[in-house]
């Protein structure tokens, strides 16, 4: 339980910035609604369901950077064992940048390291969605 507080206090943070700049609409469902797609991409993250998560990647994001069969069984190599906010802001045009601090596990040399990932996020009227467009983490990086 200790491992979601921060994303519960980012999440926190954010729906009150997003207030006070007016980026929520009076029923608070574009706020709602950042709140449950950050909680179920941290999650699909969180529990290897890689999958889920590149269901959130904004489709544009998509077409650059499209999930190949090979990648997906190269993320299927990490195991996440740790999903930390380490900042998160709203920015100018109304979306929201976050750093985010992965532990993985090399599942085939159980050795542990540090990843740090930018999660950027748009809202797509449209849609009435959120999309992150960074595309998944990159594992392979030496950060």
């Amino acid at each position: 339980m200790n491992a979601l507080r921060p994303i519960a206090i980012a999440a926190a943070v954010l729906l009150s910035a997003l207030s006070s700049t007016g980026c929520a609409s009076g029923t608070g469902t574009r706020a709602d609604a950042l709140e449950r797609t950050l909680y179920d991409y941290s999650g699909a993250i969180r529990w290897n369901n890689f999958e889920a998560a590149y269901d959130a990647i904004d489709p544009k994001t998509r077409q650059t950077k499209p999930l190949s069969d090979f990648e997906l069984e190269r993320l299927k190599q990490v195991q996440v064992t740790s999903y930390t906010v380490v900042a998160s802001l709203p920015t100018p045009d109304g979306g929201v940048a976050r750093e985010v601090e992965l532990r993985v596990v090399n599942r085939h040399t159980q050795a542990e390291r540090v990843v740090r990932v930018r999660e950027s996020w748009r809202y797509d009227e449209e849609a009435q969605k959120w999309w992150q467009i960074e595309g998944l983490p990159n594992f392979a990086q030496d950060r």
